[in-house]
């Protein structure tokens, strides 16, 4: 017989151990399962296991509302899976977590009402899955924004030719040897940004961060003093709250002066790179983009310590293009060729919404693309379901958080006025629809748009990607407004009623 539950919840990561405790919270008498396709608690945090691993905005902000972060600003990711396992195990939510189960489809059946998905199972070294089955009234998509099975990876000539490993930061050996090697990293993300210090303090004989434009990298002290402070003389709640709408204030007013005064911005963060840079250093090259301020995600350089490895001689940046490997590093299109004994492609991301599942309703496959964004938490002609996608300019948490206690309201008030189903109509065509993510340009958000939901030209329909316009839109504003169809049970045989 098919298991019936009330809420699956898709994704053991940060989203989803957040789903589940404002679900536990606030509609405890809810069932409730969270389908978890890798073998742990984590997500992100347990996938990436590189040198140096970490968040790239502080954990404040990233770590949730409800459990207070006590650790230092910018953390290590191990230090960050430990916080969201004891989080789970704190409010018995892993006791709900169902692991190495892998969604595959979730078709919505008009006449019960209910959700039907269908995950493969495999049992830990084992290659053989079997299937799994469950009815839901009410699914909620926590898995995250990208690919976690494979990582972006160009094509780059003479791969072949290549003596040594050839390396994506997704899928980091543990057992890789660096120490007294040469590195080149390829890539200027965050990923590259956090790993290139990391590499030569912890062995490497010398890190070459190889990348074809610059990025935008701000210093940020590892610590916050005023946090601490306010941690030790303050109860614990009380001082946590206050740190947090500290950072929430300080990262939106960054993120509006970067918009509102792009030149202006576009030099200070020059500037602030030059200071830490030797002197004579050809800056705009290698830290001072084309693009302005956040139109990319602005990189985060705890203490300085990528530009700490390039005064001290570990690491060197180099802005170029790539010709082809060699058997013995990558030659340029200047004609220089960089030795390396490891190579790193820390080449980004492949995109991906609702874990790369097949969604369908009533049989159909809905294309992703056709649909658009309600509050950033539903998508239109999908009843009953709900997505957690976080912000491209600020903690993903955040939003996160915001998400699960939508999702809660709207349970609530579904339970209290009788209805079963909801559905976010797609608007009217005074509605203008844009990309799914706006103003925001790096390669692997253009690589993906076409397929993506839209947004509207306005609200409820709108990515705001602002803490506290969302705060209103989500939190404090009625549930039913004229964009949801509510509706009630229709009447059932005594078939589907068992």
């Amino acid at each position: 017989m098919m298991e019936r539950l009330d809420v699956v919840i898709v994704g053991a990561g940060i989203s989803g151990v957040s789903a589940a405790w404002h679900l536990q919270q606030r509609c405890p008498a809810k069932t409730y399962a969270i389908l978890e396709m890798r073998g742990d608690i984590g997500g992100t945090w347990d996938l990436f296991r590189y040198p140096g691993v970490r968040a790239d905005t502080d954990m404040y902000t990233l770590g949730y509302r409800f459990r207070p972060w006590k650790g230092q600003a910018i953390a290590e990711g191990s230090a960050i899976l430990d916080y969201v396992k004891q989080t789970a195990a704190v409010g018995d939510i892993d006791k709900h977590i169902r692991f190495n189960h892998k969604v595959i489809k979730a078709d919505w059946r008009s006449a019960e009402n209910r959700w039907i998905v269908r995950a493969q199972c495999a049992k830990p070294g084992s290659r053989i899955a079997s299937s799994v089955t469950i009815s839901c009234s009410f699914l909620f998509m926590c898995s995250g924004y990208y690919n976690y099975d494979q990582g972006y990876s160009p094509y780059f000539a003479g791969t072949e030719a290549f003596n040594g490993p050839i390396i994506h930061p997704q899928h980091w050996p543990k057992d890789l040897d660096y120490v007294g090697k040469d590195v080149v990293v390829i890539g200027s993300g965050a990923t590259a940004v956090t790993m290139v210090p990391a590499l030569a303090d912890s062995g490497a004989k010398h890190v070459t961060m190889l990348q074809r434009s610059p990025t935008y990298i701000k210093s940020e002290p590892a610590r916050d003093a005023i946090a601490e402070r306010l941690m030790r003389w303050l109860p614990e709640n009380n001082a946590y709250a206050a740190v947090r709408w500290k950072r929430i204030l300080q990262r939106t007013a960054l993120y509006w002066a970067c918009r509102q005064w792009p030149h202006r911005m576009r030099t200070q963060l020059i500037q602030l790179c030059r200071r830490q840079l030797p002197a004579g250093y050809d800056v705009i090259k290698d830290f001072g983009p084309h693009y302005n301020p956040w139109d990319q995600r602005l990189c985060a350089a705890p203490n300085g310590d990528l530009f700490r490895a390039i005064r001290q001689g570990q690491t060197e940046v180099v802005t170029d293009t790539i010709k082809r490997f060699t058997a013995t590093g990558v030659l340029l299109d200047s004609g220089r060729e960089l030795p390396a004994e490891i190579i790193v492609t820390a080449t980004g991301l492949n995109l991906q919404l609702l874990g790369g599942s097949s969604v369908t309703v009533d049989g159909q496959p809905v294309e992703l693309a056709q649909t658009m964004t309600y509050k950033g938490t539903m998508l239109t002609g999908l009843p009953n379901m709900a997505y957690a996608f976080g912000y491209i300019n600020s903690s993903w948490t955040l939003k996160a958080d915001l998400t699960s206690e939508f999702v809660c309201r709207l349970l609530e008030y579904m339970d209290a006025n009788g209805f079963e189903k909801v559905v976010a109509e797609h608007p009217a065509t005074d509605v203008e629809e844009r990309p799914f993510i706006e103003d925001f340009v790096p390669g692997y958000v253009l690589r993906v748009l076409g397929w993506m939901p839209k947004q509207g030209s306005r609200s409820p329909w709108r990515m705001h990607q602002n803490y506290l316009r969302d705060l209103q839109l989500i939190r404090h504003r009625k549930v039913a407004d004229e964009s949801l169809r509510f509706e009630r049970a229709p009447e059932r045989s005594a078939a589907q009623l068992r």
